[in-house]
Parts: C-alpha cells; structure tokens; sequence
C-alpha cells in the first residue's frame, strides 16, 4: 500500500513538473517571412524573451534554430516560400521542452540572429537573417575611375522608409508608412530615370526591411551623388499636417565622425576615395570635418529645393529646412535628404498618401527639387555638367533653345539674361528641359 502511494505520488509529482514547465515555456504566436534581392529575414513573435541557438548543416542545406523551453502555437503554412533562400520550414519539440526550427534552404546562406524587445505593437522577436555565403562586395571604385571615358549619368539613391516587420507609421484607416512610401519611391525612380543624365537606384524595391546604416551603404556602393529617404510622418494630434525636408545636424556630424574615426582602420574609401586607415587623428579629423561640412551644405541646397517644389503641391508642415540626426542621413560625401511627405496621422493627409493621383505630384514635387539642385551643382564628368553650350557668331537664343528642347524664357532665367541678344563666345548654361 505503501509502495503503491509513493508511485502515485510520483506521478502526480512527474505530471505537475511537466505542467510547470509547460506554463514556463516561451510560446512562439506568429511567424513571418520577407525576401530581399539579397537576403531574407524570418520574424518569430514570441510571448517572451528566449535563448536561442543557430547554427547551418551541409547536403542539403539547411539553417537550424533551437529556441530553449519553447513550443509552437502558431503555423508556417500561410508564409510565402516562393522567393528567397528558404524552400521548406519544419519543425518539431525536442526532449527537453526545446522547439527545433529548420530553414531547408535552396543554395548556401549565412545566418545571423538577434532577440528584440518589445517595440509598439510588437512583443518580444527573433529575427533570423540568411545572407548569401558566397557574397563578397567589391571595392569601391575611386572617383578617377568613375570619371573616366563618357560624360556619366547622375545617380540619386531613392530610400524607401521602413519595410518588412517595420510597418512606421499607421493611419486610422489602416494605411501603412511603408507602404505609401515604396509606391511615391517607384513613383520617383520611374520620373527620374525617364530624365537625360539622370539614372535612379532604389535602395529597397520591395517589402521586407534593410538596416540604416545599410541603407546608406548601398547609396555609397551604387557611387550615388544625391541620397533621398521618403517617409510619412505621425503625431498624436491628428491636426499636425504638411510636409517637411531633414537634412543632418552638426552635432548628427559630430557623433558620426567620431564613430567614423572610432573604426577607420577598417573603413576605405570613406570620403570621395580617400582612406582614413593611414591618417593620424588629426588630419584624419580634418578630412572628415571639410567632407561632412561641404556635404551638409550640399544636402542644405538640395533640401531647399525640394521642399518649395512640396509647396506648390501640398501644405508644408515647416517652411525652411530642419535638421536632425537621423542615422540614414550621416554619409559623409553624399548629399542626403530626408523627406517627410505628409503626416499619415491625419485623416485628410492619409487620403492623399493612399491616392495614386497625389502620390504622382509628391514624385514629381521631388523631381523638380532635384532637377533645381543639379541645375547648379552637377558633379564634375557628369552629362549634366555638360550642358554648356559656347555661342556661335549668328546664333539666336530661339535657335540654341530649339536645339536642346528647352524654352526661351528658360535659358535666360538660368543664365540672367533680360534680352535677347547675345553675345559671340559667351558660354550659356542650359537648363534641364521643363516637365510637360
């Protein structure tokens, strides 16, 4: 009787540990999954912070994800699978109470994973980021290179804000920031690349997330000569409308100078192709103090430009340029600007960012910003620092307007003419041709 007792105790005893450990186990809800043209990033929502191990096997290949004293209450049926690296997701629990997450892969990729605190609507996450393994990224190519051969086109980076499991900003109806924003960023790279000696390059072409700082990478990598990041804004007084244009602030310079010092010997080609690696610090500072003066100034010309254009479109939320520190904004040789197109917390505004109609004149509000800034300040071998035009004897201003497809009022406001007369030898800067 007794025997029988103890044995009934220790079950009871088996069975209540097993119910304790199954209250303690970290409960995966929700996963989700977004490809980028190069990499690939899968989400768990978790009830609660989690240990984790991540590691890759051969023949197949495959990612493996152990989460400790964890179950699954969710489904990988819903994900799209058809793009990226991952072909297949299993998973089973393992003794122990641990949760067992296998990524079978299509090619090689490298993992790298992180814990995020709860943020907004989200709780506790995983992220796991597959890269391809075989990757490696060229050299930067020097200015000289660049230079060389045929006058080259301008390139503007378009930044598309937020992405994947960051949504940004939400409206009442529902409207997402990231989603508003990548259609104007379309929008804006079709505009633009349809201009002579303009090519765009959009830096995120679809919906999954990229990190700041690789943001600005990929304007670098790309040699861009202007870096555009478009946004929405929110506040918590619906009221707040209109747009605005950031550029960076000194003390936003400062803080990414020193970072930028912090790691030089494993930076090159920071600053217009010249390394710091081989500087002392003080010329080293020097170098980055005249790059980041000189591009804020530029970024400055460029913001200006774009937020009168914003004016004759919409109402603006400030009528001169503001500066911040944000991170993607911090390239020390590109002019970067940051534009905040309306504000999605306001009923009215988040109509419009949901109307095509009024996401085409935002674009174009841009382009004209853009074509006003290069008209004055395209780089050096560019076809748009070409547009020089040396008067012949005989010519007439209707003559060389007819040739570059550009009105006659528009090459004597580009070059302070108040007659028509000309004079032989003269060198006119011819404008960009206006939108039809």
């Amino acid at each position: 009787m007794a025997a029988r007792g103890a044995a009934v105790w220790g079950l009871l005893a088996g069975l209540l540990a097993c119910a304790t450990a199954a209250g303690d186990a970290v409960t995966v809800r929700g996963a989700r999954l977004w490809a980028a043209p190069d990499n690939t990033r899968l989400v768990l929502d978790l009830s609660g912070p989690v240990e984790h191990r991540v590691f890759t096997l051969d023949d197949p290949p495959r990612v493996v994800v152990d989460l400790e004293r964890a179950r699954l209450a969710a489904t990988f049926d819903g994900l799209d699978l058809a793009r990226g690296y991952v072909g297949r997701i299993r998973h089973g629990q393992r003794p122990g109470g641990d949760l067992r997450v296998v990524l079978d892969l299509r090619h090689d990729a490298r993992p790298k994973s992180f814990l995020l605190r709860p943020s907004g609507q989200y709780g506790y996450r995983l992220v796991v980021d597959l890269y391809d393994a075989a990757a490696r990224r060229g050299p930067v190519k020097t200015v000289a290179q660049a230079a060389a051969g045929r006058p080259r086109d301008v390139i503007v980076a378009i930044d598309a804000g937020h992405g994947g499991e960051d949504p940004g900003a939400r409206g009442r109806r529902g409207t997402r920031e990231k989603d508003v924003v990548l259609a104007i960023a379309r929008r804006l790279a079709r505009l633009v690349d349809a201009e002579p000696g303009m090519r765009a390059v959009l830096i995120r072409t679809g919906d999954y997330y990229i990190g700041l700082r690789e943001r600005m990478a990929r304007a670098r990598r790309h040699r861009a000569d202007l870096f555009i990041s478009i946004h929405a804004d929110a506040f918590r007084d619906r009221r707040a409308r209109g747009a605005s244009v950031y550029v960076l602030s000194r003390r936003g310079a400062s803080t990414e100078a020193a970072r930028w010092l912090a790691e030089r010997e494993n930076a090159a080609d920071l600053i217009g192709g010249v390394s710091l690696d081989d500087k002392d610090d003080l010329l080293a500072t020097v170098l980055l103090d005249l790059s980041q003066s000189a591009t804020i100034e530029a970024s400055i010309e460029a913001a200006r430009a774009i937020l009168r254009e914003l004016g004759r479109v919409g109402r603006l939320h400030r009528r001169r340029v503001e500066q911040a520190g944000f991170v993607v904004l911090k390239s020390p040789d590109i002019p970067s600007v940051l534009v905040e197109t309306a504000f999605i917390s306001n009923p009215r505004e988040e109509r419009l960012l949901r109307s095509p109609r009024h996401q085409e004149r935002l674009a174009r509000a841009i382009l004209r910003g853009i074509r006003r800034y290069f008209a004055d300040h395209a780089p050096p071998g560019t076809l748009l620092a070409s547009r020089r035009h040396v008067i012949a004897r005989g010519e007439t201003l209707l003559a060389i307007a007819r040739r570059y497809r550009v009105s006659v009022e528009a090459i004597k406001r580009a070059n302070g003419l108040r007659t028509d007369r000309l004079r032989a030898g003269r060198v006119l800067r011819i404008p960009v041709p206006e939108e039809s």
